[in-house]
């Protein structure tokens, strides 16, 4: 077996110990699941917004021999990476060749970059590459800034498009993007339009090399205009880029403490949304994704306390499980786990795998 196939990384890992098996059995079954809309189209039962502060208690259900018939797993194999921000200390500690050894080792098949030396001194892009490359992991994609006004030789696409297409080209990646909020120009929906051109010029650019430029989430892009109180922004986004041309990261996480926040206007009119339906109904313009964890707290200002995949209250398994359902769903969406503080980086990439891979579907 080669140990560069899913099946083979994951044979190399190692046995999820005492403390990992005991998380796994008592998630909670709370979280995010679809929308009224998207339930119904499922066959799902409709589960109120996440952002509603509900209880724990409900054990999740990982599929493993519950009633009759076969499952699979709801991740798709080789589907499965990381945002190296997430292990920063790690790659500034011990350098690339070894997170990428513990990566491979935990069963990842890709990475997302946040920088391209993260403290380690010199290192080349086809060094980085080739390292990459020797430990079975793609290079999905990057982190870049979108504008840095203050600096007209900043590393941003607004600054130096042709240079972080370049270096994009140099590490093979199949999507380029940015995890900067569209507000350069402000708040209001003619600041988001002019922003969105750029976008569009970016994508532009980014398709004729054979890439994707997209953009990645937090969750103020779910609030409103400035000027326009009734008008979501994230809505401004989608509605004026190409959908051919910019292509966005969903960070699950950020996208349900935006539903947290903004799911009543600053007039005080109700304006939910759901994360889900999002991707329901445009799963095209969602190649990627982040999957980051959080549990339901009413008394924090996003919602969320930020914890492992699979410690907290977001349901991967009816997330993933519903996106797998859409046209071609299973093989043209990627996911990125993801934790901004991780208290242990190299086990929070374990046990998010390890939670990641148990999940099972049954079969239809």
């Amino acid at each position: 077996m080669s140990r560069n196939t899913p099946s083979g990384k994951r044979a190399l890992k190692n046995a999820k110990d005492t403390e990992l098996a005991h998380r796994l059995s008592r998630r909670g079954m709370l979280g995010v699941a679809a929308g009224a809309g998207a339930a119904a189209a499922l066959g799902l039962s409709a589960v109120p917004a996440a952002a509603q502060g509900r209880g724990h208690g409900h054990g999740h259900d990982h599929g493993h021999g519950h009633g009759h018939g076969h499952s699979s797993p709801v991740l798709t194999p080789g589907h499965l990476g990381v945002q190296l921000y997430s292990l920063r200390d790690k790659v500034a500690s011990v350098g690339f060749a070894t997170v990428f050894d513990e990566l491979e080792r935990f069963g990842y098949d890709q990475v997302e970059y946040a920088g391209y030396t993260q403290g380690t001194g010199d290192i080349t892009l086809p060094q980085l590459a080739r390292l990459a490359r020797e430990h079975g992991l793609d290079g999905i994609g990057s982190h870049v800034n979108y504008a840095d006004d203050s600096n007209p030789d900043a590393y941003s696409f607004a600054q130096n498009l042709e240079q972080v297409l370049d270096d994009a080209q140099v590490l093979g990646l199949e999507h380029i993007g940015t995890a900067s909020n569209p507000s350069r120009y402000g708040t209001t929906v003619d600041a988001w339009k002019r922003a969105a051109e750029e976008f569009n010029t970016y994508g532009a650019a980014a398709r004729k090399r054979g890439m994707k430029f997209y953009q990645h989430n937090h969750g103020d892009e779910f609030g409103f205009a400035a000027d326009q109180p009734d008008v979501r922004l994230y809505d401004v986004l989608l509605a004026e880029t190409d959908p051919d041309l910019v292509y966005l990261e969903m960070d699950i996480y950020w996208a349900y403490t935006g539903q947290f926040r903004f799911s009543v206007t600053p007039e005080g009119k109700p304006r939910p949304f759901e994360p889900l339906d999002y991707v329901l109904k445009q799963p095209h313009r969602y190649p990627l994704f982040h999957v980051k964890d959080g549990v339901h707290d009413d008394q924090a200002s996003d919602g969320y306390d930020m914890t492992n995949v699979g410690d907290g209250d977001i349901d991967y398994k009816t997330f993933i499980s519903a996106v797998n359902k859409t046209r071609g769903g299973r093989g043209s969406h990627q996911w990125q786990v993801e934790h901004d503080q991780p208290t242990d980086s190299f086990e929070f990439a374990q046990v998010s795998a390890d939670y990641l891979h148990s999940l099972r579907e049954r079969d239809c």
